[in-house]
């Protein structure tokens, strides 16, 4: 048996390893142990997440909480430190770009065991975001780069990793949407709330561009007040974004629109069912770009450039450079006109990654 630690921390994640311990398990070559750093510690953000994708509980659960970036990375360096001295691993498999991934990736890396980087080769070019540097520094130690999209390979090979460490395996979170899209009927949010499928506008914000300035929010709530009138608006909202309207004075003014639904942070299966029968997401997320694309739910990102290229150029996904309401309403009013952009589904987004990396880590 060839044991493999997976590294969990941030809400993003679960999605992808949830499928990857199915396939291990399945293999019967793999001992598949599970490590949850608790980089999301909000039992919205976390639990429900483990409890509905059907994970065991976490062999070690680190607990690192909040923080300073360099405050939560090196709380995980630590804690992750000791669990691999003690299991040994054969292997660390680390997803995504989150704090959680590049902590784990410096720990393998500096303990000399071999690395498995899923949604490897992703770059939006934008070096501000801490998720980029996140992504270049674990994949350029890693030894197996599993990549979602032509573009990571086009990216890994400009930054010199040698072929025989690429594989083009497709995307684990879409693995997990195709094994739960008929569960998640089940839990109709839209419907408690009386609204029709391809009868509302779903909202998320949660990046500190958009969400930690006065101006951001100023931005988001014109955008609703515009959006309202034309049609129901469901927001589940993160905690920093609903803290922020809260603390530059935007909460009552937010809270007195009209056809606007604000939720708490939904589970797994109830945001997919709401993304599946939203007329259009508006977001500023990169995991939903992807999830969009597959349900070909037309999807409106906020962000200046997006690490998944082909959510825009296969996908339903329109990228906006910035948060101009008057710009996103004519996007959104060209969607309720019958003027969506059509996309189709990128090649290997099949719901058999999973299976194809196991495959790979243990032939």
């Amino acid at each position: 048996m060839k044991k493999i630690v997976s590294v969990v921390g941030a809400r993003p994640n679960f999605m992808k390893v949830a499928p990857l311990h199915r396939a291990f398990v399945a293999s019967g070559r793999i001992d598949s142990k599970i490590v949850h750093t608790g980089q999301h510690y909000d039992a919205k953000m976390s639990e429900v997440f483990f409890q509905q994708l059907e994970l065991p509980q976490p062999d070690y659960y680190l607990g690192v909480g909040g923080g300073s970036h360099t405050q939560q990375t090196a709380k995980i360096m630590l804690a992750f430190e000791e669990i691999v001295a003690q299991e040994r691993p054969d292997l660390v498999l680390v997803v995504g770009d989150v704090n959680s991934t590049i902590a784990c990736t410096l720990v393998a890396t500096k303990m000399n065991v071999p690395l498995a980087h899923v949604e490897a080769g992703l770059r939006s070019g934008d070096r501000s975001m801490p998720e980029e540097v996140n992504r270049i520094l674990t994949d350029s130690v890693s030894d197996y780069l599993f990549v979602t999209e032509h573009a990571g390979l086009v990216n890994l090979a400009k930054e010199g990793v040698p072929d025989e460490k690429i594989f083009f395996v497709g995307n684990c979170m879409i693995d997990s949407l195709a094994h739960y899209r008929e569960k998640a009927k089940n839990y109709s949010v839209a419907a408690q709330l009386g609204l029709s499928a391809g009868g509302y506008i779903l909202v998320t914000m949660h990046r500190p561009s958009n969400v930690d300035s006065p101006d951001g929010l100023e931005k988001i709530l014109r955008m609703l007040e515009l959006s309202a009138p034309l049609s129901p608006v469901v927001f589940p909202m993160h905690p920093r974004t609903r803290k922020n309207f809260e603390t530059f004075g935007l909460e009552a003014r937010l809270q007195a629109l009209p056809n606007l639904h604000l939720l708490e942070p939904q589970g797994y299966l109830e945001f997919l069912g709401l993304m599946e029968n939203a007329r259009v997401v508006l977001t500023d997320s990169g995991g939903i770009q992807e999830e969009t694309t597959y349900l070909q739910t037309p999807c409106l990102t906020f962000r200046a450039s997006t690490e998944r290229p082909i959510t825009v150029e296969l996908g339903s996904n329109t990228l906006l450079a910035d948060l101009d309401p008057a710009r996103a309403f004519a996007h959104v009013q060209a969607v309720f006109e019958g003027r969506a952009k059509k996309g189709v589904i990128p090649p290997l987004w099949d719901g058999k990654a999973a299976e194809r990396i196991a495959e790979v880590l243990c032939p």
